[in-house]
């Protein structure tokens, strides 16, 4: 079985993975189950059930999770030249414990291979989260993950994939539905 059939099987199951992005490694879970985001915020020793970041495999499939898109979306997704999430109204087709009060969500589309396939092949969003301690810092590479979040996971993804990652979080920009726009992170 390959690596990418042994993550979605995983997944389909409602189990956690730990795999790497464009940007750093992630922790996720099909962002429609519940049980499994569930799974992540007790790994995380995470009680503030704030946002993690959804990610899609193409913008076509944002208008699925987000209830009305911002028209300046697609303008800032055609003009980032890096890892851009984007953090908009009104949240659907996802875990309800995925989405804070305000019921906003945060889509990005990664610029990896093996995310991309594992999105299509699980055909639901992935959930994506660093691979850390609630409120230590965010690991850079495979070896600055603790043992902790290795041991917690129902599969570790092959590090082959984790060529071109940048090592660093993605911006954060945050859109309101009449033209807001927010810089969380740059």
């Amino acid at each position: 079985m390959d690596e990418i059939t042994q993550a979605v099987e995983v997944l389909k199951r409602g189990g956690i993975i730990l795999y790497p992005t464009d940007t750093v490694w992630g922790v996720g879970c099909d962002a429609t189950n519940g049980e499994a985001v569930e799974k992540i915020y007790a790994l995380k020793k995470r009680t503030d059930k704030l946002s993690m970041i959804v990610l899609v495999d193409s913008a076509d499939n944002i208008v699925r999770y987000v209830r009305q898109v911002p028209e300046v979306a697609w303008d800032l997704l055609n003009l980032s030249d890096k890892p851009l999430t984007l953090i908009m109204p009104e949240g659907v087709g996802v875990a309800q414990n995925l989405l804070p009060p305000e019921k906003t969500i945060a889509i990005r589309i990664p610029d990896n291979d093996f995310c991309r396939e594992v999105i299509r092949k699980l055909r639901r969003p992935l959930v994506s989260t660093s691979a850390n301690i609630s409120g230590e810092k965010s690991p850079a590479n495979f070896n600055e993950i603790t043992q902790i979040i290795k041991d917690g996971v129902d599969l570790i993804v092959d590090r082959k994939f984790e060529r071109g990652a940048t090592g660093k979080p993605s911006s954060i920009i945050k859109l309101g539905l009449t033209g807001e726009v927010e810089i969380i992170r740059n």
